[in-house]
C-alpha cells in the first residue's frame, strides 16, 4: 500500500519511488475514473466545469488497489487506482493546461453556477 493522506481540499500520495504529489479535489473531481451524469457533452467533448470549490468528504480503500472519494457533490462512484493517482500526479500541469484550454474553449468557468 501507499502512504496516502486525505484533507478536505487535497490528497496527498507518496510513492515508493519517492514521488509525492498533492492533488486538489476539484483535479481529482474532473478527472474521475468513472461515467457521470454531470458532465456535460459539448460538440462531442465530455467537459466537468463548475467544481472549483468541490471538496471531499470522505475516502475509503478499495482492496489494495485503491480508493473511493465520496466528493461534496455526491459524487463517489470513481475508484482512483495508484497507478492512476501517479499519473494524475505526473501529469498534473499538462492535464490542469489542456482542462483550462476546454474550458475557455467552450465558454466555461471552474466557478460554480450562480444561483439566482
Amino acid at each position: 500500500a501507499y502512504p496516502f493522506s486525505m484533507f478536505l481540499f487535497q490528497v496527498e500520495v507518496k510513492f515508493a519511488d519517492g514521488n509525492l504529489y498533492h492533488l486538489a479535489a476539484e483535479f481529482l473531481r474532473i478527472h474521475s475514473p468513472a461515467a457521470d451524469s454531470k458532465i456535460r457533452s459539448v460538440r462531442g467533448e465530455k467537459v466537468i466545469y463548475g467544481r472549483r470549490h468541490v471538496g471531499i468528504m470522505s475516502a475509503e480503500p478499495v482492496g489494495n488497489y485503491g480508493v473511493r472519494l465520496l466528493f461534496d457533490d455526491l459524487h463517489k462512484t470513481g475508484i482512483y487506482t495508484w497507478d492512476y493517482f501517479y499519473h494524475l500526479g505526473s501529469n498534473k500541469f499538462l492535464l490542469v493546461r489542456n482542462y483550462i484550454i476546454t474550458l475557455k474553449k467552450h465558454g466555461l468557468s471552474r466557478d460554480p453556477p450562480r444561483r439566482t
